[in-house]
């Protein structure tokens, strides 16, 4: 899926979903492109891949291309092998568990899930896999393949007419399997054909009313029907299931905003809503542009693209335009939490602590439905080095918000007797939580457990190979197993990602 920007969000692999109607020729970027093609390359190496952008990631390329291509027996084969043959890692197989799903391989997703050594690492983001994607009955794998194949010539190919209609005539899969009705529901919709579209999704849903990835598909449906207003009520209906893992709560807030999209009549109303879509899809660029074309000469709906524009712009470290913008919304409507988050991070950046906690106490006051503010807050405090506070906030944070990751982790900073535990929750509800994996590795370092600290440190690198603390704590294993040249180099290269980090400093006695 396109990525959700945070401080912390980076996916391994990337699956580009594509809304049947296209957003009326808006179509979200495939972070592929452009994509060579392999249809004549050997079959993948039997080799080990490594979690690695050269090797895991290229290897999974190659093999989406194939899908993507309708060479869909090629890429189940190649998915598999790449399972089968990687490198153990929980979160390598975590991320094949969720793309494998996505696009019906939901054999290969089980699979995946099968290889994962540390529950604890899992249990959120596989419980969520299931409970977001699973059929009710299990496919073959040449059925799988099957309808892997009308996806793929539904999705990227053009083909979804030719493809529903072959679908369709099977009625024997249809009469068994949900997730056949689900394909040809979506079909339908990209083909425009609204009624029949209603009809198959209809049908998934009866067959298996838990699925929440049918739920979705339906409130596309509905929001392009003559009720538009019954879209809006599904997505209620799906926020208000449990999902705990940050990529599924995710899906689900960049959902509402498309269905908002679709729904609403008036233009500028329409281009604010999909300015938000494209910032929940990491497309910040093609955000901030939508954005623009959605200002008005009504300063009560200025206000909030204006938040929003000072939301991206603060993401995309343009920080000049962030405060313009966020001071144009705050000059609008004092109680903007979202122009107050960006005011707060504007003064926090520049380590003016006691304005940017003024600013998200009051974004705090104005939104109770979520626990980002109050952890902003806390924040602070310890940056004011009032840590009792802090800790007394995450505690409450934590009694109400089951979901709050960066609340698990401050605690685990401070709590050695829940430090593992804390960390480990942490990374389950984001996998892509930086900190918290370099912190799984430094713990390990402690225990003089290095072989489980580089597991932890290596996902921490492929999510951002530029952190300072990556090479830090290398530096120390190597220094521990008396490799002194190599921890001599992995100091220097923290020193010059950070020149100001004591702890390298010191390592190297300067």
């Amino acid at each position: 899926m396109h990525k959700f920007l945070s401080t912390f969000f980076i996916t391994i692999f990337t699956f580009t979903p594509v809304f049947a109607d296209g957003f009326d020729n808006i179509q979200p970027a495939n972070p592929f492109a452009p994509k060579p093609s392999y249809q004549n390359t050997i079959a993948l190496p039997v080799k080990k891949a490594t979690l690695t952008h050269n090797s895991v990631h290229n290897q999974y390329v190659i093999a989406f291309d194939r899908f993507v291509q309708s060479n869909v027996k090629s890429a189940y084969a190649d998915f598999k092998l790449l399972i089968e043959t990687m490198t153990p890692n929980d979160y390598a197989y975590l991320k094949m568990a969720e793309n494998m799903a996505e696009i019906g391989f939901f054999n290969l997703s089980e699979f995946a899930v099968s290889k994962i050594d540390d529950n604890s690492l899992s249990d959120f983001l596989t419980e969520d896999i299931k409970i977001y994607y699973s059929p009710s009955k299990k496919l073959k794998t040449d059925d799988e393949i099957y309808l892997g194949e009308v996806f793929s010539n539904i999705i990227y190919n053009d083909q979804s007419r030719e493809a529903t209609s072959e679908l369709v005539k099977n009625t024997t899969l249809l009469a068994e399997s949900d997730y056949a009705n689900y394909i040809a529901a979506l079909g339908y919709l990209k083909s425009n054909d609204i009624k029949n579209a209603g009809i198959y999704i209809d049908n998934a849903i009866k067959k298996n009313p838990q699925n929440i990835n049918y739920k979705k598909l339906k409130a596309e449906i509905l929001s392009q029907g003559k009720k538009p207003k019954d879209a809006i009520k599904m997505v209620d209906y799906i926020k208000s299931q449990k999902l705990y893992s940050y990529d599924f709560t995710r899906k689900v807030s960049s959902l509402e905003q498309y269905v908002l999209y679709k729904s609403k009549k008036n233009y500028y109303e329409k281009m604010y809503h999909l300015g938000y879509y494209y910032y929940y899809e990491n497309e910040l660029v093609k955000s901030i542009r939508t954005l623009q074309s959605a200002l008005t000469t009504k300063k009560k709906h200025n206000k909030d693209v204006y938040a929003l524009m000072s939301r991206v712009y603060f993401d995309m470290q343009d920080y000049e335009k962030a405060q313009d913008n966020a001071l144009k919304a705050h000059k609008l409507d004092g109680n903007n939490s979202i122009a107050l988050m960006v005011l707060g991070d504007l003064s926090y950046r520049t380590a003016d602590y006691k304005a940017a906690l003024k600013y998200y106490r009051d974004a705090e006051s104005h939104d109770k439905n979520s626990w980002l503010c109050s952890v902003k807050v806390a924040q602070t405090y310890e940056q004011l080095d009032k840590e009792k506070k802090a800790v007394e906030i995450y505690e409450k944070i934590l009694k109400t918000y089951a979901d709050s990751y960066i609340a698990y982790y401050k605690i685990a900073l401070k709590d050695k007797s829940k430090e593992l535990a804390y960390l480990k929750k942490a990374v389950a509800i984001n996998l892509n939580y930086k900190d918290a994996w370099i912190d799984l590795g430094r713990y390990e370092i402690q225990r003089q457990n290095f072989f489980d600290a580089k597991k932890y440190l290596a996902v921490a690198n492929y999510i951002d190979e530029n952190d300072f603390r990556y090479y830090y704590y290398q530096g120390l294993i190597a220094k521990n197993q008396g490799m002194k040249q190599d921890a001599a180099s992995y100091f220097k290269k923290s020193l010059l990602l950070n020149p100001n980090y004591q702890p390298a400093k010191q390592e190297l006695s300067l």
